[in-house]
């Protein structure tokens, strides 16, 4: 059974890590502080909140996933992870399956802030921080903001060097949903889907469910618009050397949606760091080669401990 807060399109998923996936999804409500509404109506509001939670052992794995995706984006990596440590992946705020009210704007702080009071009610512990393409920089956004909440982080093919497109914040009414509808085709989808396997076999139906399946939550459109409004995230090269945790990337070596310099300069800016490629491998290598994925992450994780 699928939960019921899912789009009735989830009974397309087709590949059994797709179908297993959706049906681990939860839902709780955070608490979350209000600052970024924008209609100051109460100090806090009530976000309904989707992740996945398997596995034991301290410190755990929390996984951010990239732009316009959601925790379906781990289905293959997740699995793999949870024999060795007790492995979250969260749906960022504007994001997956976590509702988007009405009131809200969404912006980098606004997703920094949901997390960090996600991460207080349901880990309240210090985390492997494991961000994919978009996901690494609210990963590193996170760990400047709250090292003590970061034991080690983990950036797969990472976003964070590079200014981001200024062009959203010129989209006015209609050009904004007419953009956001155009993300929104299949065609193009499929495109950018293609373009991030270096193995295009696996840009199969199923992904493309899996991708967009999150579109037909309420709110998407607006959420969308706001954020690309808002700049997204910016370049952290600055700031860089000032993450503390010691810090493991992991790039395809074939990327082409990123390329391959920034992970140069994201081994060069970040102090205690180390650089490993993933042959054959494009912008997803959680889902190209999740298994080589896991074994670099296993690798890096401290000495495990029972769950508090």
């Amino acid at each position: 059974m699928f939960p019921s807060f899912l789009p009735p399109a989830v009974e397309n998923l087709t590949e059994t890590a797709s179908i297993e996936t959706a049906q681990k999804i939860q839902r709780t409500p955070i608490k979350t502080p209000y600052p970024f509404a924008k209609r100051l109506v109460k100090e806090k509001a009530t976000i309904p909140t989707t992740y996945i939670c398997q596995g034991s052992g301290s410190p755990p794995i929390l996984l951010l996933h990239g732009f316009d995706s959601s925790v379906l984006e781990f289905r293959r990596l997740l699995p793999l992870l949870t024999p060795h440590r007790e492995t979250w992946a969260i749906d960022l705020l504007g994001f997956g399956f976590t509702e988007r009210l009405a009131d809200l704007s969404f912006d980098s702080e606004a997703i920094k802030t949901h997390l960090y009071a996600t991460w207080q009610q349901l880990i309240n512990r210090p985390v492997i921080l494991v961000g994919a393409s978009m996901g690494g920089a609210a990963a590193i956004d996170f760990t400047l903001t709250y090292p003590d909440a970061v034991e080690k982080l983990v950036l797969l093919d990472s976003v964070g060097c590079k200014r981001g497109p200024i062009v959203g914040k010129f989209l006015f009414p209609p050009l904004d949903f007419w953009a956001a509808e155009f993300l929104r085709r299949p065609g193009v989808r499929d495109r950018i889907s293609y373009n991030a396997y270096y193995n295009k076999s696996l840009n199969s139906a199923d992904a493309w469910q899996c991708a967009a399946l999150h579109l037909e939550m309420p709110n998407w459109h607006r959420a969308l618009i706001s954020f690309t409004k808002s700049g997204g995230y910016g370049s952290f090269q600055k700031h860089l050397q000032n993450l503390q945790p010691p810090t493991l990337i992991l790039w395809g070596d074939s990327d082409r949606i990123l390329g391959t310099q920034d992970a140069y300069k994201f081994q060069q800016g970040i102090p205690h760091s180390q650089l490993t490629w993933i042959p054959n491998c494009g912008h997803v290598p959680h889902l190209e080669q999740p298994e080589l994925v896991s074994q670099q992450i296993a690798s890096f994780l401290p000495h495990a401990t029972n769950s508090v």
